[in-house]
């Protein structure tokens, strides 16, 4: 299944909201201008502002407000791959090198933050106090989400729920956000509006399921990551926390060793591990489960080519390989 071919629909609007991203990232400050340039070339899905266009549409909006919205949107999402990248200390992102391995820490971090004002300065032309409220509730929820998965690493004693706790807050909440948004500007009701948020946090909760699983079961080509990042930083994500309630105790304990003390030397004892008991096929099942949310939300909405390639945004979800 081909990113572009579910975006063709939106493939003049998603240049429109290019146009608007390369317009509001202009600065008199030269680094400011490098820094965002470099991280917003390096590409991504999309997905996020992808979802604000779609969910418009849907409702039969055909304006051009959204692109705005969508640029907004994408700006917050760009913000937090700056500061992640600093605190998981990344070196590589969707192929390339990361924004802080190549300028700094310092400058990664700053211009993380001009996004995010830029973003709020946005935001406030949009004129919309639903809208706002939307956002900065966002924001704030996804920088709790970050506190929390840093409270997480190098903890083996994380359950299903925290982890999922984690993924709601820093990860699914902005897609949620982006659904919504889509909603509110494309004038539908509260109960769609509801339903569009839902169908958004669980599509932004299974993505990153397979976020989790491609972490040991990419191809470092495809996936523009290196293999066993999470497991480096420590991270109990959703395959370790299967095998520490599910493997035999010496599996367990190697897996708890790995994330208890990070980097890659229990790499491939932990992928063994993962693959003897299934926590992969049992992350992507989850992650299927959460998809079949997000598909099921939908419901409500009148059919369109615009709610097709939203359905088909479910089953990229899980089937990718990237």
């Amino acid at each position: 299944m081909k990113q572009e071919l579910l975006y063709k629909l939106i493939e003049s609007d998603l240049k429109a909201v290019d146009a608007v991203i390369r317009s509001r990232l202009l600065s008199e400050v030269v680094l400011v201008r490098q820094v965002a340039e470099y991280i917003i070339n390096a590409g991504g899905k999309r997905l996020r502002p992808a979802l604000v266009l779609l969910s418009a549409g849907a409702l039969g909006y055909r304006g051009t407000h959204h692109h705005e919205l969508a640029a907004v949107v994408e700006f917050i999402h760009t913000a937090t791959l700056l500061h992640d990248d600093v605190v998981d200390e990344s070196d590589l992102r969707r192929g390339r090198e990361t924004a802080n391995a190549l300028f700094g820490n310092a400058a990664s971090v700053l211009v993380g933050d001009f996004l995010y004002s830029r973003a709020f300065q946005m935001m406030v032309e949009v004129d919309d106090m639903r809208v706002m409220r939307v956002l900065s509730d966002a924001t704030n929820i996804i920088a709790e989400g970050e506190v929390l998965q840093l409270m997480n690493c190098h903890d083996a004693d994380v359950d299903e729920a925290r982890y999922l706790q984690v993924i709601r807050y820093k990860t699914a909440k902005l897609f949620e956000a982006a659904a919504q948004l889509g909603a509110i500007i494309g004038g539908g009701s509260a109960e769609i509006e509801q339903h569009l948020a839902s169908y958004g946090m669980h599509l932004g909760t299974a993505f990153q399921l397979i976020d989790d699983v491609l972490d040991y079961s990419g191809a470092e080509v495809e996936t523009g990551k290196h293999l066993g990042d999470d497991l480096a930083e420590g991270k109990p994500t959703l395959p370790l926390i299967y095998v520490l309630q599910n493997g035999t105790a010496e599996q367990a304990a190697c897996v708890r060793h790995a994330i208890e003390n990070g980097g890659r030397d229990d790499f491939p004892a932990v992928l063994a591990a993962i693959r003897a008991t299934g926590a992969l096929e049992h992350s992507r099942q989850c992650a299927l489960a959460e998809a079949n949310l997000a598909t099921a939300a939908l419901a409500l909405l009148p059919a369109s080519t615009y709610k097709d390639s939203l359905l088909e945004l479910c089953l990229f979800a899980v089937a990718r390989a990237y």
